[in-house]
This record gives C-alpha cells, sequence and structure tokens, in this order.
C-alpha cells in the first residue's frame, strides 16, 4: 500500500472515534431525580413519552440518573451533583426529589412529577402559572387517605382500631395524617399512627399492629414504601392484617388493595414536559398538569387468603380484580 494512503487511512480511522465523542458529547443532557430505586416499567413510560416528542436515548439525547433509594438525605448532593454537570432539565420523578432540586437550583429547568399541591409547598407561584424554573405533573396522594380508610372500613366493617403506617421523614407525612385522622373521625374509627423510616422499622410497626391488636392498616404514601412493597405485603400476609395501599403496583404484588393515582401517567406526563423542555419551551410558561386518574385495584387471591369476602358492589367499583 501507498505510504501517503496509509497514513490518510490511519488518520481518518483515528478521526472516527474522536467525531463520534465530540457528537455524544454535544447531545443535550436529562438529569433524572428520584428519591427511590428505579423501577423499569416507570422509566418504559418515560422514555416512551419522550420518544413521542422526538427523543431517544443515545441517539439525541442523553440521561443521567440519580438514585437516593429512599435516603432523602443524600437528595440534595445529587441534585447540586446534576446542576454541577450543567444537565439541560432535570426530571424529579417524586416529592422529596422535587423539593431537593428546587433547594438546589432556581435557573436549571426543572420538571416534577409531586404528589402534594406544588403551589401550597411553593414549587410553583400557580398551577396555571408556575412562573419559576419548574413545572410538571401533580398527582393525587395525600389527599386520598381518607378515601383508602372508607375502602378498608368497607371491606373490614368489624374493625375499629385502624393503624397508619408512614414516614415521618417524608415530605407528605403531615398532610398524610391530618387526611388520615379526619376520615378516621368521620367513620367512627381509631386511628394509631406506626412510624417507619426503615427496612426494619417496617418490621417493627407490623409487630406493633399485632401487639395492639389492630384490625386493618392504611399504608401512608412513600417512595421507600413503594421500593420495600413486597416487605409490607409478605409481613401484611404473615401476621393476616388487612392493608390497603397507595399505587396499584402494590396489590398487583400481592397487598390487598390500592386506591390511588397511576404512576405510570404520572411518568408519562414528565417525559412529554421534559421533551418540550428540550426543544426551546420555558417551565414558566408551562402550567402544571394534574393527573387524574385513579386506579383502585382488588387481589382477590389476597383477600381469599385472609378470609375476606369482598362485597359484590365494592368489586363493582374497582377498575382491576386480580383473581
Amino acid at each position: 500500500m501507498n505510504r501517503r494512503v496509509f497514513i490518510t487511512l490511519l488518520g481518518g480511522a483515528a478521526a472516527w472515534p474522536i467525531a463520534a465523542w465530540a457528537q455524544q458529547a454535544a447531545l443535550p443532557v436529562i438529569g433524572l431525580l428520584s428519591g427511590g430505586s428505579p423501577q423499569p416499567h416507570l422509566l418504559e413510560a418515560f422514555h416512551r413519552s419522550l420518544k413521542e416528542t422526538g427523543f431517544i436515548q443515545g441517539q439525541n439525547v442523553k440521561i443521567e440518573y440519580r438514585w437516593a433509594n429512599g435516603e432523602y438525605d443524600r437528595l440534595l448532593a445529587l441534585a447540586a451533583e446534576l446542576v454541577g454537570h450543567k444537565v439541560a432539565v432535570i426530571a424529579a420523578s417524586n416529592t422529596p426529589a422535587a423539593l431537593a432540586a428546587q433547594a438546589a437550583t432556581r435557573t436549571t429547568p426543572i420538571i416534577f412529577s409531586i404528589g402534594i399541591d406544588p403551589a401550597e409547598a411553593g414549587v410553583v407561584e400557580s398551577l396555571s402559572r408556575p412562573g419559576g424554573n419548574a413545572t410538571g405533573a401533580y398527582f393525587l396522594t395525600t389527599s386520598l387517605e381518607a378515601k383508602r380508610l372508607q375502602l378498608l372500613h368497607e371491606v373490614v366493617p368489624t374493625a375499629t382500631v385502624i393503624g397508619v403506617i408512614v414516614n415521618p421523614t417524608y415530605s407528605g407525612a403531615a398532610s398524610q395524617l391530618k387526611d388520615a385522622h379526619e376520615g378516621a373521625s368521620a367513620l367512627g374509627l381509631e386511628l394509631r399512627v406506626l412510624d417507619a423510616k426503615g427496612e426494619r422499622e417496617i418490621e417493627a410497626a407490623f409487630a406493633s399492629a399485632v401487639e395492639q391488636r389492630i384490625g386493618a392498616l392504611l399504608v401512608g404514601s412513600d417512595v421507600l414504601f413503594f421500593r420495600q412493597r413486597k416487605q409490607f405485603i409478605a409481613l401484611a400476609a404473615r401476621h393476616a392484617i388487612p392493608a390497603i395501599f397507595y399505587f396499584a403496583e402494590f396489590a398487583r404484588d400481592g397487598g390487598l388493595m390500592s386506591y390511588g393515582a397511576s404512576l405510570t401517567d404520572a411518568y408519562h406526563l414528565i417525559g412529554n414536559y421534559t421533551g418540550r423542555i428540550l426543544k426551546g419551551e420555558r417551565p414558566a410558561d408551562l402550567p402544571v398538569q394534574q393527573s387524574t386518574r385513579v386506579e383502585f385495584v382488588i387481589n382477590l387471591k389476597t383477600a381469599n387468603a385472609l378470609g375476606l369476602t369482598i362485597p359484590l358492589p365494592l368489586l363493582g367499583r374497582a377498575d382491576e380484580v386480580i383473581e
């Protein structure tokens, strides 16, 4: 081979990875921040929504993932890390992550999925006019505790003492307890609060429920609890305690009942807004979307194992019945 041709080819081959690297480095970067842990079906909903807006990971956008795995005190540092990487937008997938992202930056766009009223929490000025660098999806969680209590009471009407398990470090815990106490008072039920901040405390909360002869359990919403949902389901089965949860995934994985917002719907909404921000829109101009889809799921297998008979009218109101 001619020496000049060989050197030219060698130089071109050497330039290929450099060019590919430069192209990859030029891609916009999304920082996905979560107080929980990776959930494949929810990430799939986020990626699908991004694709609908024209963005595909690895092709024309990169994603940096940061997971706190239920350790909320890590979130601020993780958010600051993403800001330091100069990401184009932060997608904050739950309430603690959204609050940490806003504390870390007032300039980087933030698209949140949040379970408390973002206007009341000071994350946005109003739902229709966010006004700052944050907007996203607001889904119902903490405002549904009274409704969950009512459903639980219909299934276990003889249970007059109800336990409510909450994580006191969760930003929405006070709101959850307020709603639960109001619901219990309206139904004439006695409510006992059981705190849990980790795996061992969840075990202890169930042991305390048995010791106090609590007839049924309401599980407060929390990303740590969602990550530990198989532990909750196993403990409820072991101690034969009827329990109602806040996301459909609990009932689908073996929990007795769930009533709450659709997580896949919320992830789809934040994926759509994230794509729109990458196309040049501003968070201040995008109204907060309220995810109004609520799912009521009953697991009949678990009901039968607990010796419970689900009233037919209640079965008829369920969005999904697992047999």
